[in-house]
């Protein structure tokens, strides 16, 4: 059992073997997991990003997020071979900790628990925005109080967290029905993004291409303070394609990990880069980009400014009805990683207990539910929200790191999955993520290494001392 520099190693041919009560029931096929990836990565990011986007980088957004997709997948790659190499729940942090080492997993698991948890939170606030916008439209109000929180001027959003301790409740009733219920919602979702392109497409009027890069390539600061250039666009809007690490966090529960693993990570990055160059192509090419840009909902305003108000309309309720996808497997993936976590002692073992019923662990998806619904009724999620996205990116990193590692340390291992071109798109990943984790606000990277300060003093009083795999190398070594 290995010790080294940064704390024990979870053997790789055990990793996946949990103890008795504490295993999660195989219930997911390919296309579960190919919906769940669509599901976390097609969400608010399409519907607003594409304005966001166009206005740091004109025309050339569409640039931005191939670069954006191409740093995605370079992890993507990287991630479907470790998937199908340790094929147990807890994605990036397994990875991490049987391969580099627990310390590092703890500050890898506890920055996706940042993710995840204020992901879910801003697509519940999201959402709900939404819902109250369609509530109005046909007249009905409901009171400002229960809109927002205190820092609103109100008492609570409480759409948006009626939305979560719904998922939540959903996600306790079993991992097969709610991907079940995801497959539907994407469905759906998908539908109204090819209705957009089917309308807008056909106005493409080529003058709106030009100049394709109005603001050059590189990250610049305007006299404004707003940093534009296609890079910083692309710092953006890689936030809208990640999602598809949450497919790892299901690999227990693949019925062949081998080929579903692979299918469904590689098969929802695809699809989702298509998916949001043909949107961002069909948005600009109908409607300059400085219109685009001004929009709150561009995809909306497109389609109203080429005289399809009914199909405003109905992306909108498309966007009501499927958002709650993302909020889905956004906490299907943090209550993984809890559990996960709770299984190796980090966290009371309490936790990591399972229904015999359903095969899902009840107590820290409940516990994930009202933590996610206490941040979005009541907090101020504008300037924390970037901090899901350095906990992300920390995770890509450290799943390219692990995969590079693994490939010079264990070249024996049987690989159902191997990444093409391991060290060179290991390097790409991890080099186009340190970018656009230094490209993110200053005040966004100092609350990050607070929280995960906060971590550091809770794995020192905690899991430190608690660690199944460093009990059981003691217990090993006294032998």
């Amino acid at each position: 059992m290995g010790i080294n520099l940064w704390g024990p190693l979870k053997p790789i041919e055990t990793a996946g073997a949990p103890g008795h009560g504490q295993s999660l029931k195989k219930t997911l096929s390919w296309p579960h997991l190919i919906a769940l990836g669509i599901g976390a990565i097609v969400g608010t990011g399409i519907y607003t990003l594409t304005g966001v986007g166009a206005d740091r980088a004109g025309p050339a957004v569409l640039l931005a997020f191939a670069i954006a997709g191409a740093v995605c997948a370079c992890a993507a790659l990287a991630y479907a071979e470790m998937a199908t190499l340790i094929p147990t729940a807890g994605s990036a942090y397994t990875y991490t900790y049987s391969v580099i080492g627990e310390a590092v997993a703890w500050v890898v698991g506890w920055s996706l628990i940042l993710e995840y948890s204020l992901a879910c939170s801003t697509v519940a606030v999201g959402w709900a925005a939404y819902l109250v916008g369609w509530l109005e439209s046909i007249g009905l109000h409901l009171p400002p109080l229960l809109l927002a929180g205190p820092h609103g001027g109100g008492i609570i959003n409480l759409p948006a967290v009626l939305v979560a301790l719904s998922i939540a409740g959903l996600l306790m009733a079993g991992t097969r029905e709610s991907a079940t219920f995801n497959i539907i919602l994407v469905i759906i979702k998908i539908s109204a993004l090819a209705a957009f392109v089917f309308m807008a497409l056909p106005a493409f009027n080529g003058a709106n291409m030009t100049p394709f890069m109005p603001y050059g390539f590189g990250s610049v600061a305007d006299e404004g303070g707003v940093t534009r250039g296609v890079m910083a666009a692309a710092a953006i809007v890689f936030f809208a394609f990640y999602g598809f690490d949450a497919v790892a966090t299901s690999a227990e529960e693949a019925k062949n990990p081998g080929r579903d693993l692979t299918i469904g990570i590689v098969g929802s990055m695809a699809a989702c880069v298509l998916i949001y160059m043909l949107v961002a192509l069909s948005a600009i090419g109908a409607v300059h980009y400085t219109e685009v840009a001004k929009s709150s909902e561009p995809l909306a305003y497109v389609l109203r400014t080429l005289n399809h108000p009914f199909a405003a309309w109905a992306v909108g309720i498309a966007a009501l009805i499927a958002l709650p996808s993302v909020i889905l497997v956004m906490m299907y993936g943090q209550s993984r990683i809890f559990f996960v976590m709770a299984r190796d002692g980090l966290l009371p073992r309490k936790l990591s207990e399972v229904s015999p019923r359903t095969g899902s662990p009840l107590l820290i998806t409940a516990i994930t539910g009202v933590f996610v619904a206490a941040v979005a009724g009541f907090f101020r999620l504008d300037e924390i929200a970037e901090l899901a996205n350095a906990g992300t990116l920390i995770a890509f990193i450290a799943v390219a790191a692990s995969m590079m590692v693994l490939r010079v340390k264990r070249p024996d291992l049987q690989r159902v999955f191997k990444c093409p071109l391991p060290f060179v798109v290991g390097t790409l990943a991890i080099v186009g993520c340190l970018y656009l984790l230094l490209s993110l606000p200053d005040k966004t990277l100092i609350r990050f290494v607070g929280w995960n300060v906060l971590g550091v003093l809770v794995y020192l009083a905690y899991g430190r001392t608690r660690s199944v795999v460093k009990r059981q190398a003691a217990a090993a070594a006294a032998e």
